[in-house]
């Protein structure tokens, strides 16, 4: 029997094929969520990552933003000895979608297309995105025949009961964000502020963790310290790590550590605002996370 489009929100059991999408250069959790996922090769093969657009005080524009995550993800995959992924990262888009009809052409965009049209419903690719989700629409908008041949797992948004949803990922690209939530692809939403936020860590517990495993370990450890004490200017202080959570959902076989239900896909509107239409498909919606399932799981892989 065919999967449905319910079967496809469900956490998978079996290995599986996936594509990660981030805007690398934009924080320091990008880049434990491109290694967490590299060290997890016993259940997911990465066929391939992009680099994602973003546009803030790291960068001179989207074009810039994602040509600087390129590079960060080519360091990453050396950091972590996978010297085989690098002819598969891949640029992405140079700007937001204009309008929600018009792709955005990159090489990110034509290899994601050609990677999902060798899967199907059964054994679909699952597309984690972790940055402004253009890349991904891009895609759909250019081949509409992928929609039921892809699993999106998306960092994106606030949660529902937030009073707005101008979160950094959706916010860059409202466009994008609509056509992924009203396509009707399978996807799983991970909701920044409200949810995915329990995912703090620190200095303490990444100096007792991580420094002196391995030279991917000291590179995560110490970019996030460094990254913290810039700001925080000697006083207490907690990193939220968020962006791992989409590994950790595609890792919770046992349903451990993420905690979600389905809902109908609510709309993101331009003001920074959810619609809600009952009628709409239905999509996984997580609420919680166990933050020490998580960190215990990242920690134990990253210093194999």
């Amino acid at each position: 029997m065919s999967k449905t489009l319910l079967d496809r929100l469900l956490t998978p059991a079996g290995p599986i094929d996936a594509v990660l999408d981030t805007d690398a250069y934009n924080e320091i959790d990008d880049q434990f969520a491109i290694a967490y996922l590299l060290r997890s090769a016993d259940r997911i093969h990465t066929e391939a990552i992009y680099a994602a657009p973003f546009h803030n005080a790291k960068s001179t524009g989207p074009e810039n933003g994602m040509e600087l995550s390129y590079n960060e993800i080519l360091h990453i995959v050396a950091l972590a000895g996978r010297e085989d992924i690098k002819e598969r990262v891949f640029r992405g888009s140079r700007a937001y979608l204009p309008d929600e009809k018009t792709p955005v052409p990159s090489e990110a965009c034509d290899d994601l297309i050609a990677r999902a049209l060798r899967h199907s419903a059964d054994e679909p690719l699952y597309v984690l995105a972790i940055g402004a989700i253009t890349n991904v629409a891009s895609a759909i908008l250019k081949c509409p025949d992928i929609i039921d041949r892809i699993v999106i797992v998306w960092l994106g948004g606030h949660a529902l009961g937030d009073p707005d949803t101008r979160e950094f990922n959706m916010k860059q690209d409202f466009a994008a964000a609509r056509i992924v939530f009203g396509c009707g692809a399978a996807l799983v939403q991970l909701p920044c502020r409200g949810v995915v936020e329990q995912l703090r860590t620190t200095a303490p517990e990444l100096i007792h963790w991580l420094r002196g495993k391995n030279a991917l370990c000291d590179y995560l450890c110490d970019n996030t310290i460094r990254e913290a004490e810039s700001y925080a200017a000697g006083k207490p202080w907690s990193r939220v790590i968020w962006d791992i959570s989409t590994v950790a959902w595609l890792r919770d076989t046992a349903g451990k550590g993420l905690s979600s239900y389905l809902i109908p896909a609510p709309i993101p509107e331009y003001d920074g605002h959810y619609s809600l239409d009952p009628t709409r498909h239905p999509m996984r919606y997580v609420w919680h996370i166990s933050r020490d399932w998580v960190f215990e799981d990242l920690f134990r892989l990253l210093t194999q």
